[in-house]
């Protein structure tokens, strides 16, 4: 297995402990930041393979640093996992046009979590040989991955 670089942005530091242990045990490295401005000063800095961004944050929520991702360069391409405990109905439609390559749900189910972060760091779309500042070969984002995580979690 490949060891991957994943950005965790999260609020709670429960929560982020408990996602930090769920993907170091999956195999990957895990940076972290804990509110919107350090979501994109982080990402920028440490450019990791992907990013597990809470939408209520401090500092600039979720949607601002889709946004800002958006904006940059060197994170324009690089696959995010959106979660909310906010309801959906709401919420998701916002994170899809936002750029998002997933949507889960708080509380998270870990099958699910494995799932779309497998997905995203081996979508089709990865080139381990892109070109530097971005992670895509194509220079486009990686296709979103709804069908597989978009159940609700029971």
């Amino acid at each position: 297995m490949n060891q991957y670089k994943v950005l965790v942005v999260e609020d709670d530091p429960e929560l982020m402990k408990a996602l930090s242990i769920r993907i170091r045990w999956l195999g990957h490295d895990v940076v972290q930041a804990m509110d919107g401005y350090q979501a994109i000063t982080v990402a920028l800095k440490e450019e990791p393979n992907v990013v597990l961004l809470d939408i209520g944050l401090p500092g600039g929520d979720g949607l601002t640093v889709l946004s800002r991702y958006a904006s940059l360069p060197t994170l324009m391409s690089t696959p995010v996992v959106v979660l909310s405990g906010r309801d959906p109905v709401t919420i998701e439609a916002a994170v899809r046009e936002s750029g998002a390559t997933a949507f889960l749900r708080k509380p998270v189910d870990n099958g699910e979590l494995d799932a779309a972060l497998d997905a995203a760091i081996h979508s089709e779309r990865h080139a381990s040989g892109a070109s530097e500042g971005n992670r895509w070969a194509d220079n486009t984002p990686p296709a979103p991955l709804w069908p597989l995580v978009d159940k609700e979690i029971q």
